[in-house]
């Protein structure tokens, strides 16, 4: 029995010691990045690098300010496409779907949630960039909305199915119809979880580079439409600054991956906020 006892301590404690040290390597790998980002960034970064458009070929300084907002103009559009019908279909699932439609439903979404971002960059491009005759942020904004729609809907079946069943018993027996219950009690009890995926979602888009490569593609100024004309995204300019021959260039990239990162952690950060919050309550 001794040995037995000293045998399964020795496991435990190497066990222990394996997936700890798992861990530190996962997270490492986090802060070998985002230090990489701060020391070869962090020094390029001003006032100027946010307010001031790109400096003409040759020239150093200036900074990414049609970049960043030609990011912000791409996720509104890529919300205003994707959540609506992805929360919507995740209602559906979670308050009214069958059998045979919803698995048919929950298998499309994972498929399309598998897709490569360039596969989709290359299918707006051919249904969108080509019959418009040029790039464009609707095309941008189309094709992350696209990828932006299995993630939203699982992740709202997800938490909506969380909700307990006895809030949606309860609403039904006050004479509640099931569509109301639905919006005035089950939805509100899971919105901090469908928020918090929608900003994970978005996060999950907001660093796509591929796609945008075909449908919105880039350039040095400010982009004053939505329906025409190109439109510059950090992650493209990342793209273009890196495989540039001038150190200047490749010192922005690494500003402008810096800004990009920061806004991505943030956005996990805040979702995780919120969802603890909601699991507190």
């Amino acid at each position: 029995m001794n040995y037995r006892y000293a045998w399964r301590r020795v496991v435990n404690a190497v066990m222990l010691t394996l997936t700890g040290l798992c861990a530190l390597v996962t997270v490492s790998a986090l802060f070998l990045i985002l230090g990489y980002l701060v020391y070869n960034g962090g020094r390029d970064l001003s006032w100027d690098f946010f307010t001031k458009l790109p400096k003409p070929v040759g020239e150093t300084g200036g900074g990414m300010a049609n970049a960043i907002v030609g990011s912000g103009k791409l996720l509104l559009l890529a919300a205003m496409i994707g959540v609506p019908v992805g929360f919507m279909g995740g209602v559906y699932l979670a308050e009214y779907g069958g059998k045979t439609f919803s698995f048919l439903v929950r298998y499309t979404a994972d498929l399309l949630n598998g897709v490569p971002s360039v596969v989709m960059g290359i299918f707006i491009y051919t249904a969108v960039v080509i019959p418009m005759r040029g790039y464009s942020a609707l095309a941008g904004g189309l094709a992350l909305g696209v990828m932006l729609m299995p993630i939203v809907l699982r992740s709202t079946e997800q938490f909506l199915r969380a909700v307990p069943v006895s809030l949606r018993e309860g609403a039904m027996a006050l004479g509640a119809r099931k569509w109301k219950a639905i919006l005035t009690v089950v939805i509100p009890a899971g919105y901090k979880g469908i928020a918090t995926g929608i900003l994970l979602s978005l996060a999950r888009v907001a660093g796509e580079t591929a796609p945008l490569l075909f449908t919105s593609a880039s350039n040095r100024f400010w982009s004053h439409g939505w329906l025409h004309g190109e439109t510059a995204s950090l992650p493209v300019m990342i793209f273009y600054y890196a495989l540039s021959a001038y150190d200047d260039w490749h010192r922005q990239a690494w500003a402008a991956g810096l800004v990009l990162l920061t806004l991505v952690l943030f956005a996990n950060i805040g979702a995780k906020l919120i969802l603890s919050r909601s699991a507190t309550r």
